[in-house]
């Protein structure tokens, strides 16, 4: 893709998702040459390319604007953390949240749960019926420190779709993406070492750094282009951190893809400071553009990103397989994972590599994303169409978790108990935070069809976020 055309689309997905609205001037074409490091001319050709698809229009002497007749929710605020490392917090809301079992009394919008009613999920249950049917058992065998062989195979071909080229030798199996973020970063860091994190960040990730005796450096993060590479390298040039930990390609919370050109600057930035780059990729397969985004592991050339993932996210979460390819790591991070778990569980390993080896992966895929992307803009809708006035919400460009950002006086801990004795639960905001910031903010999931049972109990949050403001509107 031409330099204009890549500045095109990062234009464009920020007028899409609201960061510029309706009407709004959009920066000079000097401001965007400086910002961008690219020529005067292929600012022109970008905007010229967006006038083309009609998303902006030139007036003279005054520079180009946003077309009227775009409406959408206003964009998260980009964080402000605090400027230091902090102990982690949130553990006995983390573990309220991951309490909780699938139940009919309680419609959970809060948990990182995939669609797993799908029917093209089907082959992957006949092939989990059928290895438990074989004589020869080989689900019940231990199998190799690394992982199925087989199954390595099949991720690796899958890699080739983020620009990775790995061989079956670089990939560890491993119990869950949980599991591959543990053993990682336990192979980068001790006891007391910082890691910068995004903010907000998942919470899985912090509370292993909270259970490892490290701190958090929570750094400023952008709704659409990810974690501020200006604050990161303030931040490594204040303080001895040791590892970076991202999710860049449909990040979790936020939903964003960072661009191509800043996960490059990221990985720049790491070897200039000699640290390394725990890159989380559990959802990138879930992007809704094709080709997917590349990761950042496929720009390394020097071994110093660890890429992890899993099936969790795009098969179902039950089957409790992840994978890591930890580059120069990879001895550390065989140790971390024989002294935590050894071997991963045989069965659900072989049925996945079936599952991909006999084509059925990359359609079911192509299904999910389809589907997740139609059930991000009906609940965008509802949140518009039930939340108070004023109600910022992420746009996200791939999997199924939607971020929704309250008046910063709102307390969605008191909101989250509301809702339970009305059968719904949210993940609250405060749990994607080191510090236990975000206690206005929200997480809901859209991965189920919607239906109208789903759009109650959206209702119902909206409605009681209403209940609540005007109680407290009028306590003052």
């Amino acid at each position: 893709m031409t330099l204009y055309a890549n500045l095109a689309e990062l234009l464009g997905a920020r007028i899409e998702q609201g960061l510029y609205r309706p009407g709004q001037r959009l920066p000079s074409v000097r401001a965007l040459s400086l910002e961008h490091g690219v020529s005067l001319s292929t600012v022109q050709q970008a905007y010229r390319l967006l006038e083309d698809n009609g998303l902006v229009s030139p007036r003279p002497k005054s520079g180009y604007f946003v077309n009227e007749g775009r409406s959408q929710a206003a964009l998260p605020a980009v964080s402000r953390p605090a400027q230091r490392p902090v102990e982690i917090s949130q553990w006995e809301q983390v573990l309220d949240l991951m309490s909780s079992t699938p139940s009919r009394e309680v419609i959970q919008l809060g948990r990182g749960m995939p669609d797993v009613d799908t029917t093209s999920l089907k082959p992957l249950l006949r092939s989990l019926a059928q290895l438990s049917r074989r004589l020869d058992m080989p689900g019940l065998h231990y199998d190799t420190i690394h992982g199925n062989l087989r199954l390595r195979e099949q991720i690796t071909r899958l890699t080739l779709d983020s620009g990775c080229r790995l061989a079956a030798t670089d990939v560890v199996v491993t119990t869950g993406c949980h599991e591959a973020l543990s053993c990682a970063i336990r192979a980068v860091c001790e006891p007391g070492d910082i890691v910068a994190v995004e903010s907000p960040s998942f919470h899985g990730a912090m509370q292993t750094l909270k259970g490892l005796g490290m701190k958090a450096m929570e750094i400023p993060t952008d709704p659409l282009t990810g974690i501020s590479l200006e604050a990161l390298e303030l931040a490594l040039e204040q303080w001895p951190i040791r590892l970076i930990q991202v999710t860049p390609s449909c990040n979790n919370p936020l939903g964003y893809v960072m661009p191509e050109a800043r996960k490059k600057a990221l990985l720049n930035l790491a070897q200039r400071f000699d640290v390394a780059i725990l890159e989380d990729d559990v959802y990138g397969d879930l992007a809704y553009t094709y080709p997917r985004p590349r990761t950042i592991k496929s720009f390394d050339d020097d071994g110093r990103v660890l890429l992890c993932s899993s099936f969790s996210k795009t098969l179902a979460p039950g089957l409790r397989v992840g994978w890591v390819a930890p580059g120069r790591y990879l001895e550390r991070v065989l140790h971390m994972k024989y002294i935590s778990t050894g071997c991963t569980a045989a069965q659900p390993q072989l049925a996945i590599a079936d599952f991909i080896a006999e084509g059925h992966y990359q359609p079911h895929l192509r299904r999910l994303r389809s589907q997740y992307q139609r059930s991000r803009d009906v609940m965008s809708d509802w949140v518009a169409r039930y939340f108070p006035a004023g109600t910022r919400v992420s746009r996200p460009q791939g999997g199924f978790m939607l971020w929704v950002e309250l008046p910063e006086h709102f307390d969605t801990l008191r909101l989250n108990r509301a809702l339970l004795e009305q059968g719904v639960q949210i993940a609250v905001g405060s749990i994607f935070s080191a510090a236990g910031k975000y206690r206005h903010c929200l997480r809901m999931n859209y991965a189920v069809r919607p239906s109208a049972e789903l759009e109650a109990a959206v209702r119902r949050v909206g409605e009681t976020v209403r209940r609540l403001l005007a109680e407290d509107d009028s306590a003052e």
